[in-house]
């Protein structure tokens, strides 16, 4: 078989959703072959995956100047390196909340997580803790924070941001709101990752990596995709996504036992600083 071939059932799995009987029919091999050649392709694209999807080497430096929207951002968020957020691929196995995920990550040196470098940070959700090198929102009850929330009023006025408070919000949601556009075209294009087949959870987390490493070399190489080019509209929502414009509950399991640093009042400054900033421009 060529590898053309092992690709091409790898792909039509992947993208399309089919299943092994469709494929048997399609391309006229038994089950046992298919399945093996499936995973040979995904152990091949999941170690090129390991130079395609990691941290550029200079993430730590900042937000640089290669998006067009950075001008909106770069004058207030100037340190920020990324954002996390809660947007899921379905994965079949028991459910753990982000937020204690986030803690084990931390907790864990051996995890190797991204730890951002002075006062660097990540962009994250309300479902986060406010700490040193993860910026969250300001929360409370009459406080909007995602952009569908500003687009609910009657009339322009009732949608615009009230206060530095929600302005700082409304920056803070369009800047992390990047990752979920980002996320939702890699899900549109990958079927799998809507409905993931019973697979062992190994091979779904390489499922996960190899669609993604794919998705990384496509940003890369192909200057017209319809996909991406349509993403960059920042007001882009993707239809097949229904974790878009959702937002993480505060969550309890973040406490002084599973996280080093909790919110401190330089850190609750700092964003203080930042939304001052935001309100007098």
């Amino acid at each position: 078989m060529s590898i053309h071939e092992m690709l091409g059932m790898f792909l039509m799995t992947c993208a399309h959703g089919a299943g092994n009987r469709l494929i048997q029919e399609i391309f006229q091999h038994s089950r046992e072959t298919i399945h093996r050649h499936f995973h040979s392709v995904l152990k091949a694209i999941c170690v090129l995956a390991r130079d395609i999807i990691k941290p550029h080497q200079n993430y730590n430096d900042g937000a640089g100047a290669h998006k067009s929207c950075n001008g909106r951002y770069l004058p207030f968020f100037r340190d920020c390196i990324g954002a996390l957020d809660g947007t899921h691929v379905k994965a079949r196995l028991p459910q753990a909340h982000d937020s204690r995920i986030f803690g084990e990550a931390l907790r864990r040196p051996e995890l190797n997580f991204p730890r951002p470098i002075g006062n660097k940070y990540y962009l994250v959700d309300a479902g986060y803790p406010h700490m040193k090198g993860y910026m969250a929102p300001y929360k409370g009850d009459n406080v909007r924070y995602h952009l569908a929330q500003f687009r609910r009023g009657a009339t322009r006025q009732l949608r615009e941001p009230r206060g530095r408070i929600e302005k700082f919000n409304y920056l803070h949601s369009s800047c992390r709101n990047i990752v979920v556009r980002t996320f939702g075209v890699w899900k549109a294009r990958w079927s799998i990752l809507r409905d993931m087949p019973f697979y062992h959870i190994d091979t779904q987390r390489d499922i996960v990596l190899a669609t993604m490493a794919i998705h990384n070399y496509i940003r890369k190489k192909c200057n017209r995709d319809d996909a991406f080019r349509a993403a960059e509209n920042e007001r882009y929502v993707p239809f097949v996504d229904p974790d878009v414009g959702t937002s993480l509950r505060a969550h309890n399991s973040i406490n002084a036992e599973n996280v080093e640093e909790q919110s401190d009042l330089v850190w609750m400054g700092l964003r203080d600083f930042i939304a001052n900033e935001i309100c007098e421009a």
